[in-house]
Formats: structure tokens, C-alpha cells, sequence
């Protein structure tokens, strides 16, 4: 199959610090590749891939930031998938709504995987292109969504080969961890609050975006006291894997519907159970008594802090290789694809008998 992977031009694939859309971008196209199929990534031109690369610009736009409007580059970037001589049997949109008027006049088969929510500004455009195929990554996503044409529901998958198993956290100095963007809907406010009320330490590895600034000097920095309360800032992969590892358990006490959250089955992937708050997918990805706790509310999930210990490491692991790894994602995404390539040869053959029948009304 020749398959095309379109990633946004934000972050490298796969990034090196915070991008969970183009690390499950890296991760799909690398299984696809080892599978067999002939893949196109379609990315930043820092990005390291064993499929061909094709780009129009240097590095990702953290990195290089252009110095005109984005949208003009991530209109060209889309594209290049295109251009004719590609033949592609199937293209994948990781990007979103910027590319649905051309997958909407394409003639190649396409499906867009939804990463983010939906939002009030975008609901609509969803709306206007509703019969395009969609993939949620999470049952949870679709309750938020419009009325839009899904092919399926994909979790995200890993590698686990990348992510070292830990069957005991550090005993020397236990601690909690939070993982994620320093963000209102993240709530690390919230992990802090955890820690503090049940006397553990936490160690919290997090992006802080531009726009995310005023929340972590206002609710977030304070309580840093860089003891039982740790910033480690962002991080990279390894030192994210032994972040994760050593953990006892890690805090998601998410404040939005989170449509999958990556970390989750990171840290599961490790060994270390996951403390969540019951929003969006959470319920869907954690098994509640078996790879972690699924609380409530804050007050809940403090007291399940005191019941990490019922939690086998073993079998969070276990849980991810039979429901969450890259091979179980790229081979759910196979699926997809060809029912969706069946689609369109039936309907490119239908298309073919009633232009014959034309013809042949035409002539008599």
C-alpha cells in the first residue's frame, strides 16, 4: 500500500521535547514502514524518519518560525501530497481542518484522524465537510463532536521497546509525577494539591507555553519549593522515561475532556500506574482498579494516592502491549484504509458503468 502521512509543521517528527501528535505520527509511519508498506511522511525537514521525507521547510516551526503567516506554509506543506505522479492509495491527515477542501476534492481515498477537541470555531467547518471519513482517538472525542462520517475509533499505540519497564519505582525517595503542559485544563495546580494534602512528593516535567505564562506564576511557581515540590521543566525522551519509571504513580488531574492523553499510556508503559480524574477518555484508557485509579474528584483521588500499592506494575505494562501499541494502532489504522480503498473502487466502477450506459443512451 502507498500511504501518505501528513503531519503538521509545528514540531518535528517525531519531536524532541512536547508533541504527541508527531511522535503517534512518528510512531504509525515507522510501523507501517517495518510492515511493509511504502510511506511518504509528509513533515518538518528536521524530521528523522525511515520513510521518504518530503518538505518544504527546514525545520519545525518552534525551531524556524517563518516570518510571514504560518497558514500560507501549512497550505503549500498539504500541498505537495497532491502533486501528480504521488498515486497514492490512501492519504492520512493528521493536520485537521486546513486540509478538507482538498481531501474533499481529491481522488485518491483519504481519513483524517481527529487529535485535538472540537472547539465552537471549528465545529462548524467539521460540519460543512461531515461526509469526509474521520478516525477519533477515543470513543470519549465523539460525544463532544459533530454529526461527522466516523470509519472508527483508533487509540494511540507506542513502541514499547522505547519505554524500559520498572517494576519497582525509587524507594529511596519516593515521589509522584505530573507530565504534561503547564496549562488550566492540565492542572498541575491540582497534582500540587494532591501532593501536598497526602505528603508525597512531586516531581513535574511540563511545557509552559507563551500563552500559558500567567497561570504558572500565578497558581503553579509559588508552590514550587524545588523539595517536595519539584519543576523539572521540559524534557526530553530519556529523561522523561526515568522521570516515569521511577515514579510510584503519576497525576492526571485533567480539567477538560481530554481527548486521549499520551502520557497516560507512556506511564502505564513503564509500570507506573496512573491517578486520573473521570474526564474524557480517561475511563476509556485506564482500567480503574487494575492500571490505576479513575476519581471523581480531587478529594477521591488524593485517598487513591494511599492505594498505589494494589496497583501491579506488571500489569500496566501488559495492558498497553495488548491494547496500546504501535503494531495494534498501525494494524487497526490497515483497516481503515482498505475498507476505505474498497469504498472507492466501487464507486470508481459504478461511476465507469454509468458513464458507459451514458454512452451508449447518447449513441442510440
Amino acid at each position: 500500500m502507498r500511504i501518505a502521512q501528513i503531519a503538521p509543521l509545528w514540531e518535528e517528527v517525531p519531536p524532541k521535547q512536547y508533541g504527541g501528535t508527531e511522535r503517534i505520527v512518528s510512531y504509525l509511519t515507522e510501523e507501517l514502514v517495518r510492515l511493509g508498506h511504502d510511506v511518504v511522511l509528509f513533515a518538518s525537514g528536521d524530521s528523522t524518519t525511515s520513510a521518504q521525507l518530503e518538505s518544504i521547510w527546514p525545520a519545525s516551526f518552534r525551531k524556524a518560525p517563518p516570518q510571514f503567516d504560518p497558514g500560507i506554509l501549512t497550505l503549500a506543506h498539504c500541498g505537495k501530497a497532491f502533486e501528480p505522479g504521488h498515486g497514492f492509495d490512501i492519504i492520512h491527515n493528521h493536520i485537521g481542518v486546513q486540509l478538507f477542501p482538498l481531501l474533499a476534492a481529491a481522488t485518491a481515498p483519504s481519513v483524517t484522524t481527529i487529535h485535538d477537541g472540537f472547539t465552537r470555531d471549528n465545529l462548524h467547518y467539521f460540519e460543512q465537510y461531515k461526509d469526509l471519513p474521520f478516525v477519533s482517538i477515543s470513543n470519549a472525542q465523539r460525544s463532544l463532536s459533530a454529526k461527522i462520517n466516523y470509519r472508527a475509533t483508533v487509540h494511540h499505540g507506542l513502541p514499547i521497546s522505547d519505554y524500559p519497564f520498572s517494576a519497582l519505582p525509587d524507594t529511596a525517595r519516593p515521589y509522584l509525577a505530573f507530565l504534561g503542559r503547564m496549562s488550566p485544563e492540565k492542572a498541575p495546580h491540582l497534582a500540587i494539591h494532591a501532593a501536598l494534602k497526602s505528603g508525597w512528593r512531586l516531581k513535574m516535567a511540563a511545557k509552559i507555553a507563551r500563552h500559558e505564562a500567567a497561570y504558572w506564576k500565578a497558581f503553579v511557581e509559588p508552590l514550587v519549593d524545588g523539595d517536595q515540590i519539584q519543576y523539572l521543566g521540559e524534557l526530553g525522551h530519556s529523561d522523561k522515561i526515568d522521570l516515569l519509571c521511577g515514579a510510584a504513580a503519576m497525576l492526571f488531574p485533567i480539567q477538560w475532556s481530554e481527548p486521549f492523553g499520551l502520557v497516560m499510556i507512556e506511564s502505564l508503559a513503564c509500570g507506573t500506574p496512573v491517578l486520573a480524574l473521570r474526564n474524557g477518555s480517561v475511563p476509556e484508557v485506564i482500567r480503574h482498579g487494575h492500571t490505576g485509579f479513575v476519581a471523581p474528584s480531587i478529594d477521591r483521588l488524593v485517598r487513591a494516592i494511599g492505594r498505589i500499592s494494589e496497583i501491579s506494575r506488571e500489569e500496566c505494562r501488559a495492558d498497553v502491549r495488548l491494547r496500546f501499541s504501535d503494531d495494534v494502532m498501525a494494524q487497526s489504522y490497515l483497516r481503515v484504509y482498505a475498507d476505505l480503498i474498497e469504498i472507492g473502487c466501487r464507486d470508481e466502477s459504478r461511476l465507469l458503468v454509468e458513464l458507459d450506459q451514458a454512452s451508449e443512451t447518447a449513441a442510440a
